[in-house]
């Protein structure tokens, strides 16, 4: 089967076309990567390729408790226990850089944070808190063109901390209401400066942040996600130009010759199902334009990402919930066995207890 077979992905070769997703865990207390999450990344080190959960490069995008960063040395230390323990199991990982952007509340925030966005348009919905549980998003205060530039270095910061951590290659999350996302998104970014306005402009933000990462640590480490028509953490979905804004965006990405586009489709989780013919616009004008791989995720079983992989569809496959239940999920498929159920309600507690104790699977 393809989904088993070997293939060259940026800079490095990865041993199957089974990519893990990003996935939030909620496991690094302080924000800072531990011990624990060392030992779940590994057992899943039989994924070709494993993207890492939503990592922040600055302190401003910790809008969830208990997620991690990659801007302090502590958190590069902690990071470091991940990547030897995948390294250590012939498994190759890459982190994804994500600011929250709006998404979030001055209760998970350090003391110096604030919450920032495109514009202060404040997300509808609630978000959980360690300290007070349920709690509205916070309002986001403007970015200035000043914060624009800080955060784009943030990115760049973050990505080259990521390399002394040992990763292979760092992926920015475009997606699922982030802030990238946010000024994709013209519900989410009103402004009426270079940033803000037609698609060429809300485009800019997410352009200028690749283009700079891929320079700072070459563009074959380099992979971008984007969620088309999603509608988590309050975006539009399908508004007027999305087609075209999509596919130009990601024209401009492979004139990067980044290593790939990460397409992520929520619909199996109740979200719209993305427009087929604009998500086919989007792989194809990326690899026209000089892009790399196309990574499909979104509901897949076995049997599904053979298909599109046979089709030419997608060239990797990224599975998410299943890794949380099947450490050995690669092997599972391999042998077509029964999968373990998911208990979803462990996947953001900060224990080990539905993180690290799924039991492999024996013939």
């Amino acid at each position: 089967m393809k989904l088993f077979n070997l293939v060259r992905l940026g800079n490095i070769d990865i041993k199957n076309r089974v990519v893990m997703s990003p996935m939030t865990r909620n496991r690094a207390t302080g924000n800072i990567p531990n011990k624990l999450m060392a030992e779940y990344y590994s057992q899943r080190s039989g994924a070709g390729l494993i993207i890492t959960e939503g990592t922040s490069p600055s302190p401003d995008g910790l809008g969830y408790p208990r997620i991690p960063g990659i801007f302090s040395y502590e958190q590069i230390k902690g990071w470091q226990l991940v990547t030897e323990a995948v390294h250590n199991n012939s498994g190759k990982i890459f982190i994804q850089l994500m600011h929250t952007g709006r998404i979030g509340n001055s209760l998970n925030l350090p003391a110096e944070a604030e919450i920032i966005a495109p514009s202060e348009v404040v997300a509808n919905g609630n978000i959980y808190t360690d300290s007070k549980g349920e709690q509205p998003y916070g309002k986001p205060r403007n970015m200035t063109r000043d914060d624009i530039s800080n955060v784009l270095n943030e990115y760049v910061q973050a990505a080259k901390n990521s390399i002394l951590a040992g990763f292979d290659g760092v992926e920015i999350h475009a997606a699922n209401g982030y802030l990238i996302n946010q000024f994709l998104d013209p519900a989410s970014n009103i402004r009426t400066d270079e940033f803000g306005g037609d698609n060429a402009a809300r485009n800019r933000f997410a352009l200028d942040v690749t283009a700079a990462v891929a320079d700072a640590i070459g563009k074959g480490r380099v992979g971008v996600r984007i969620s088309p028509y999603g509608v988590f953490n309050d975006m539009s979905g399908n508004y007027e130009g999305i087609a075209e804004q999509y596919s130009t965006l990601a024209a401009n990405l492979g004139k990067l010759e980044i290593a790939y586009i990460h397409l992520v489709d929520h619909s199996a989780m109740g979200a719209p199902k993305p427009e087929p013919a604009t998500v086919e616009l989007i792989c194809s004008e990326f690899k026209k334009s000089g892009g790399g791989a196309v990574i499909l995720s979104g509901g897949y079983d076995r049997d599904q990402a053979e298909s599109d992989l046979q089709s030419g569809r997608a060239d990797l496959i990224a599975f998410g919930r299943p890794f949380i239940a099947n450490p050995d999920l690669v092997k599972r498929m391999l042998d077509n066995s029964a999968l373990n159920p998911v208990d979803m309600s462990t996947f953001y507690t900060s224990e080990a207890t539905g993180y690290t104790d799924y039991p492999t699977y024996i013939p």
